[in-house]
């Protein structure tokens, strides 16, 4: 969500999107590492292609959750709910 989608938000639904979209970095580090497992796997095996560029776009998704919640924490300190 950007910043201005969040503000739009309600202070009941704030909380809500808040609760659903926190990290979890253990999860994420697994998973993380399995996909990179899957790339190393194709590159050995010379298999360019789709199999290695699912995991990357899924990296990326990843990567990109805890931006999303510091984005939602920082709509929560604004409006004093935390």
């Amino acid at each position: 969500m950007t910043p201005n989608e969040l503000a739009q938000l309600s202070d009941q639904e704030l909380l809500e999107a808040a609760k659903n979209n926190k990290p979890s970095p253990i999860f994420d580090a697994f998973f993380i590492g399995f996909l990179v497992g899957i790339i190393l796997f194709s590159v050995f095996a010379s298999t360019w292609g789709l199999v290695s560029i699912i995991p990357l776009f899924l990296i990326y998704l990843f990567l990109k959750k805890p931006k999303q919640y510091e984005a939602l924490k920082k709509e929560l300190a604004r409006r004093n709910l935390q």
